[in-house]
């Protein structure tokens, strides 16, 4: 008899089909043989799945068991197979009814005692079940967050005992409930940092138009602070956005009793970490902490210790807003439309060349540090800021007026504008999210709305021929323009702005201080030029 069992397979976030076909041949001796292009994990469920009947009771059929994984050439990992081979296994023996599974796709892990162990995708697993018009039996551990796919019907049972006794009438499994909607930890607010204004300054610009940013400075000077504090300025996940941010932290099992959050994520991974850490592979080529920081933050600490190789991985993520990775049977992608923030000290010893104990190697030093860092990798950050040491006059000072409530309400104001913009040309901001923030807005949107000024498009040519902008810098130089504009509540991008934009603009190393001079982008403190 020939049954047959709907699960997926993943390829990235997305679940493809699978039908799980099991036969039984009665002319050959007992044995049980899986096919299907199916990876270690996969192959192992045959153990897994006779130590579940064993558990509940059953024995294998003494004919030859055929598991046929369709189609045969997409390539199947992962242990959740383990309970639809189970399902069409028991419906080919005649324990459930035939028609029992008509209707529903299953995912789930057996325990060698019967129990149903919960596994990772469940939600997108869901969603692709809604979308082929089945329901979904998933472990009982993954049935609230199978519920936050829609109306799909999900059954969740503890154990494989327990789904038999439902699809026999002995008893009714019940829809789980979707799990909690929980707040994120609590974020450190901005009146706790003294001095630094410029820096609070371009953290609300980063956060206004989801720029990426840079903090330089020595040690102790505030740059890990203020990045911890980026997240208390940004808005809520739409409920688009915590589809995909919960579809790719469910793939990676980092969903815990269908607990989701409109917190957006802050990844903060360590220096030491590799390329595959940061843009995903592995075996399964699971998603990196790019991925994960899909629609939030990456903060990068230590920026030029991190390996040349992992850095530059990120380059093409920056510009694209996904990951493929490369695999000699598949591609895999990932979404990675993250904002990327750094801080980094301005040499090794991490004192830099100028003030009170300043480095005796610079600036050699300096220039030997920073380059650790390619061109094209500075090239992507916005925003690259000055951190000075504050001062004890700093910190003898009360706690500033103005703190993170203040600076979210100018960004959300800041971002109102954005979203006004693009309803205004026609598109939908939540449907078009690679125009949603400044940070990614197309050539015909700037060109429509951050036009500048005759002055303002004076001093842009002149720090073009000055070398000091690419292509690319150009653009990006325009885009944060456009946001410090947005935050002033103006229309028009002005020469003032243009120049506030350029002198957070790195293009090079210790790049172009007559041309600062000429725009005036000088810090308060040293009279250096503020890059």
């Amino acid at each position: 008899m020939l049954a047959n069992v709907v699960t997926v397979a993943f390829e990235g976030v997305d679940a493809r089909r699978v039908d799980v076909q099991v036969s039984q041949l009665s002319a050959q001796e007992g044995s049980f043989t899986l096919v299907g292009l199916a990876d270690k994990a996969v192959a192992e469920s045959r153990e897994r799945v006779r130590g579940a009947f064993g558990g509940i009771g059953l024995a294998l059929p003494s004919r030859r068991v055929i598991v046929n994984l369709a189609p045969a050439d997409l390539p199947k990992e992962g242990s959740h197979f383990d309970l639809p081979i189970a399902l069409a296994l028991l419906a080919s023996m005649g324990v459930i009814p035939p028609d029992a599974l008509t209707g529903w796709a299953a995912v789930g892990e057996l325990g060698l005692d019967g129990q149903i162990a919960p596994v990772g995708g469940t939600l997108p697993a869901a969603v692709a079940a809604d979308a082929m018009g089945l329901g979904l039996i998933c472990p009982e551990a993954n049935g609230p967050e199978a519920a936050w796919a829609g109306e799909v019907a999900v059954l969740a049972p503890r154990s494989l005992i327990g789904l038999v006794n439902h699809f026999k009438g002995v008893q009714v499994l019940r829809r789980p409930e979707p799990g909690a909607m929980r707040s994120g930890e609590r974020v450190p607010d901005l009146n706790e940092v003294k001095g630094q204004e410029s820096a609070k300054r371009a953290l609300e610009i980063a956060a206004a138009g989801g720029h990426n940013l840079l903090f330089v400075g020595p040690p102790g000077s505030g740059k890990s602070m203020m990045a911890a504090r980026l997240p208390g300025l940004l808005p809520p996940l739409t409920p688009r956005e915590l589809l995909e941010t919960s579809m790719v932290w469910s793939v990676a099992g980092l969903i815990e009793r269908g607990a989701l959050t409109r917190d957006r994520p802050f990844r903060s991974p360590h220096h030491s970490a590799s390329m595959a850490a940061l843009t995903g592979g592995g075996i399964r080529a699971k998603p990196g902490e790019a991925s994960l920081a899909h629609n939030g933050v990456l903060f990068l600490d230590e920026l030029p210790e991190y390996s040349a190789q992992a850095l530059d991985s990120l380059r093409q993520p920056l510009e694209t807003g996904e990951i493929v990775v490369a695999r000699a049977n598949a591609h895999v992608r990932y979404p990675a439309r993250f904002q990327l923030v750094a801080a980094m000290n301005p040499c090794r010893c991490g004192l830099g060349g100028g003030g009170k104990g300043a480095c005796g190697k610079a600036p050699r030093c300096q220039r030997d540090y920073q380059n650790r860092i390619s061109g094209p990798m500075f090239d992507r950050i916005d925003l690259t800021v000055e951190t000075p040491p504050v001062t004890a006059a700093d910190m003898a000072l009360p706690p500033p007026a103005e703190g993170t409530a203040e600076a979210c309400a100018r960004v959300l104001a800041a971002r109102a504008m954005q979203e006004e913009r693009l309803r205004a040309a026609g598109i939908d901001p939540d449907a078009a999210r690679d125009q949603a923030v400044n940070a990614r807005a197309s050539g015909e949107t700037l060109d429509r709305f951050a036009t500048p000024d005759e002055a303002g498009r004076a001093l842009l040519m002149r720090a073009g021929e000055a070398g000091g902008l690419t292509a690319r810098g150009w653009t990006r130089t325009l885009r944060l323009a456009r946001t410090i504009a947005d935050l002033d509540g103006c229309d028009g991008v002005l020469r003032r702005r243009i120049a506030e934009a350029l002198v957070h603009r790195r293009s090079t190393i210790g790049a172009h201080a007559d041309f600062d001079r000429q725009a005036g982008a000088h810090d308060g403190r040293t009279g250096a030029p503020a890059y």
